[in-house]
């Protein structure tokens, strides 16, 4: 009896051990795919077809949503942001849909691979030499896509981002206070440490690539969001 006993354990970690290197290979090809989807720069494939000129030689040059309404339009840039959140989600909800938090070891860990790499692909995209936008479009669809908590944090976040963009009227302000407030939310809420520990991450990065946006809110010469044409 101990010997059949003894060959099920042994089939059964087998098993476990098979399924864990699965969702590794699962985990790397999504983390791959996420950053592959995070890099195509939308803002300048939309501003190419709609506009007919490259974004990233306009305004501040950057592939965002912001720079694109300004040069283009509200209604182009509204498409861009909302492209530049579901690269971001999207990689989160379909690994969510096929693995299980309950199943698979280290999930969350998993998660915030997966989320780290459609952000870096943004910011960092293959497709544009590894240069890219500021990251908080992205960043929005990432925090909608891992929990209901972090989609919470999130909202309140969205809200101070638009309050401070109505006072004081400059969109770099508001995303980096409200990427400086989401880890603080994470925490008062009680998420994971690796989820809080993704969204210190985040926020360094956001602010890294918001770093001549600071210097000019510092010197008085960031440019209002105000003066932009949202008519077109």
């Amino acid at each position: 009896m101990v010997f059949p006993a003894i060959y099920k354990c042994s089939i059964r970690f087998k098993i476990k051990t098979l399924f864990e290197d699965v969702m590794i290979s699962l985990c790397i090809l999504f983390s791959a795919s996420a950053y592959l989807l995070g890099s195509i720069p939308f803002g300048k494939v939309i501003a190419w077809r709609a506009g007919g000129f490259d974004i990233t030689k306009r305004g501040s040059g950057n592939i965002g949503a912001t720079n694109v309404t300004r040069e283009l339009g509200f209604k182009w840039g509204l498409l861009t942001l909302a492209f530049d959140i579901i690269k971001g989600f999207i990689p989160l909800f379909v690994f969510r849909y096929f693995a299980s938090p309950a199943a698979v070891t280290g999930f969350e860990i998993k998660l915030a691979f997966i989320a780290l790499s459609a952000l870096l692909g943004h910011q960092f995209s293959v497709f544009q030499g590894f240069k890219g936008g500021k990251g908080v479009a992205t960043a929005l669809g990432v925090y909608l896509g891992i929990s209901t908590v972090t989609m919470f944090s999130c909202l309140i976040a969205l809200i101070i981002f638009i309050l401070t963009v109505y006072k004081w009227n400059f969109v770099s302000l508001g995303s980096l206070i409200s990427a400086s407030v989401t880890p603080v939310l994470l925490i008062s809420l009680g998420e994971s440490y690796v989820i809080v520990t993704l969204s210190v991450i985040i926020t360094v990065l956001i602010y890294f690539k918001h770093r001549e946006n600071i210097m000019r809110l510092i010197k008085g010469e960031e440019k209002a969001w105000r003066q932009t044409k949202l008519s077109q």
